[in-house]
């Protein structure tokens, strides 16, 4: 779901505080590939197309979507081996999420090994989350389909159990990748046998954990994620996320990535209103500053969140890092003097690319993120703009390659051949002191890779 945790705070209710930035004072709750011309959408009985997504419709109306299979509880308990220990991928404010295999025809349970591979939430009774997120979750991924959104297989609701049938993805969550080091729960195991098998134990430990994320792999990963905003905020009825950040960007095997969790997802504004005024929501260290101070939500608002995870694509650093000291606890505040100074900009780098990385290509990407993470909203790019970058960021790199492969004398950087340059508008947006965007510190829950305890 659309969840309101992280590994970094717990979930409260609180009134946010006046900002020194001259922004009002406001009460809040808050709660804890291919390219766009490949964008498809489906449609419902009836020749309805994206629109009937935002048509108020009853509960019934929106589980009878002929794109989702209701599953049963007894159906998922087979699928998941009754929901055994072994079969846990993740837990997060939602519940649990546990590994399962379908028939890929007739969705019925299969053996493990054999059929579809599937990840399940289970909703906990006393999680942070409830019906209303699980059904927005139903409403949007039961209607929207597009490569870089994860699909929504079907769901179950029988009696006070409510549960969400997800494609499975095979590389678990971006959060994994850039942060996490330690091994997975699987060769957890292994740690009881510390005095009696020592070369073992330092085997997992080494093997155990994900692999630093290569420079062109993160910008794959950017442009897919870009372009799931892109598609959401570009339909003819605009749909704001509301909840972007690295745990929510899925991995496929490929490293394509899918957004998943709309349980916080929100229409976008109609008609001559500029934004949509809401109870706020989000993740600390995500959320734009603007709409945490006056619950007044936009598209740029996901632009904002985008742009922070941007900032932890291009340094291996969470947003909020409470390990740290200082300034380096809050990313975008870290960041912000070195982001447009070329000679300056190796010095918030992720270490673990080891300087490998082309300087002109990550030195736009910093850009890019400032210009996402501008002080006033109208002013950050629009995710279209953001995709057509990334993809031409990336299209260079590849002619660049080419270039060497070739070694011609005569060819040169593909950098002067972009149709458009990015040049620096405003200082990036600190996050605002005061907030209390709350976070639990369970891991979230991916549906894909095993979380790592």
């Amino acid at each position: 779901m659309g969840n309101c945790l992280n590994s970094s705070s717990a979930k409260v209710d609180a009134t946010l505080s006046s900002r020194t930035s001259g922004i009002s004072k406001v009460g809040s709750k808050i709660s804890s590939s291919s390219g766009l011309s490949s964008i498809t959408i489906s449609t419902f009985s009836g020749g309805s197309n994206i629109d009937s997504v935002y048509t108020p419709r009853s509960e019934g109306e929106i589980l009878s979507s002929p794109n989702l299979k209701p599953f049963s509880f007894m159906e998922l308990k087979n699928a998941t081996r009754n929901f055994r220990v072994d079969s846990l991928l993740g837990e997060g404010g939602f519940g649990y999420v546990f590994k399962g295999w379908i028939d890929e025809f007739t969705h019925i349970a299969s053996k493990p090994g054999s059929g579809t591979v599937i990840a399940v939430k289970k909703l906990k009774p006393e999680g942070f989350q409830g019906h209303k997120e699980w059904l927005t979750e139903v409403t949007y991924l039961g209607q929207l389909h597009h490569p870089n959104l994860v699909k929504l297989i079907g769901y179950c609701s029988e009696g006070d159990n409510r549960l969400l049938v997800y494609e499975f993805m095979p590389k678990g969550s971006l959060e994994n990748h850039l942060f996490r080091s330690t091994p997975t729960p699987f060769f957890l195991n292994t740690y009881q046998f510390i005095f009696i098998l020592p070369p073992l134990i330092v085997f997992f430990r080494f093997t155990g954990g994900p692999q630093p994320l290569p420079w062109a792999t993160r910008l794959k990963v950017a442009i897919g994620a870009a372009r799931g905003l892109a598609f959401l905020h570009d339909a003819k009825d605009q749909v704001i996320y509301r909840d972007f950040k690295a745990s929510n960007i899925l991995l496929d095997a490929e490293f394509n990535a899918k957004l998943s969790d709309f349980g916080l997802a929100k229409a976008g504004p109609t008609g001559d209103r500029t934004h949509v005024s809401t109870q706020v929501m989000g993740t600390h260290g995500y959320a734009a500053p603007e709409y945490i101070a006056t619950g007044r939500l936009t598209a740029k608002s996901d632009v904002y969140s985008f742009g922070v995870v941007l900032l932890e694509l291009l340094t291996g650093r969470r947003a909020v890092d409470k390990s740290k000291i200082g300034v380096e606890q809050d990313l975008v505040e870290w960041t912000k003097p070195y982001l447009l100074d070329k000679r300056k900009l190796f010095r918030i780098m992720d270490t673990r690319l080891e300087g490998q990385y082309p300087q002109k290509s990550v030195h736009i990407a910093a850009t890019l993120a400032s210009q996402c993470l501008n002080m006033e909203p109208k002013a950050r790019p629009r995710m279209s703009e953001i995709v057509a970058n990334l993809e031409e960021l990336q299209s260079a790199k590849s002619v660049s390659r080419e270039h060497r492969i070739l070694s011609s004398p005569v060819l040169k950087s593909p950098a002067g051949h972009r149709k458009r340059r990015l040049t620096p508008s405003g200082s990036p947006l600190p996050t605002p002191r005061g907030s209390v965007l709350g976070r639990s510190s369970l891991p979230p829950a991916d549906m894909g890779k095993r979380e790592d305890k």
